[in-house]
């Protein structure tokens, strides 16, 4: 299922239109109150959300998302006019998983709900994930760091996943962009340094050590005992 949430009444119907004719089940939203309601009611498989929204915007909404525990690993597509750089930012630092600048193709958008419903999937199943104090498992969808569970958004826990399957394993931008995001998703390189400042903020609470090292002009690795 998916919910998509937008109120210009004409787009949601053509979103409606091709998400269907590509097999998908679609409800429709058309503002931010109505979408809780429905989110609350029955969580769909993902969210299609529109940043502007009469009453409680799109990124309001997906900050609440993120907030709440059973609603907090759904994945989120952005939509919006906003196309500037910081606007991205904005976007993904809310917790969305992939964010598309109007106008756009209903094709691609379909691409784009496709992709991420797979990197989803892939995230599903498996033996847990050990290194040093963080364990991820995959089958709860649950990371804790020496005992205490650790909540993350769906990226960052595609991302830690990447980087707990090889510790101290050096990855570039590009090279996670690859394995987080997908080929066939264009996201600009500055997409990763965004979701590893929020993998960061969310290993290394109340000042315990960080395990992501930078590395100058290569890119980022898992160490563990500490960077």
């Amino acid at each position: 299922m998916i919910l998509v949430v937008e109120d210009e009444a004409a787009l949601a119907e053509v979103l409606r239109y091709n998400l269907e004719g590509e097999g998908f089940r679609v409800t429709v939203a058309p503002d931010g109150r109505t979408a809780m309601e429905k989110l609350e009611e029955s969580p769909p498989d993902l969210v299609v959300l529109d940043w502007m929204l009469p009453e409680v915007t799109g990124l309001e909404i997906c900050r609440t998302m993120r907030r709440r525990p059973e609603l907090r690993d759904l994945p989120v597509i952005m939509l919006t006019a906003k196309g500037e750089e910081h606007d991205r930012v904005r976007g993904l630092d809310a917790g969305a998983d992939d964010y598309v600048v109007k106008p756009f193709s209903p094709k691609e958008l379909v691409a784009r709900v496709r992709a991420v419903l797979r990197r989803t999937k892939a995230g599903a199943g498996g033996e847990p994930l050990r290194a040093g104090p963080l364990e991820m498992d995959l089958e709860t969808h649950r990371v804790r760091r020496d005992g205490a569970e650790v909540a993350l958004a769906p990226t960052e826990f595609r991302l830690l996943r990447v980087l707990l399957e090889r510790p101290s394993r050096v990855y570039s931008r590009e090279q996670l962009l690859d394995l987080v995001w997908g080929r066939d998703i264009y996201v600009e390189a500055r997409t990763v340094d965004v979701h590893i400042r929020r993998l960061r903020v969310a290993l290394n609470q109340n000042g315990a050590k960080d395990l992501i090292r930078t590395v100058r002009s290569e890119g980022y690795a898992l160490e563990p005992e500490g960077a």
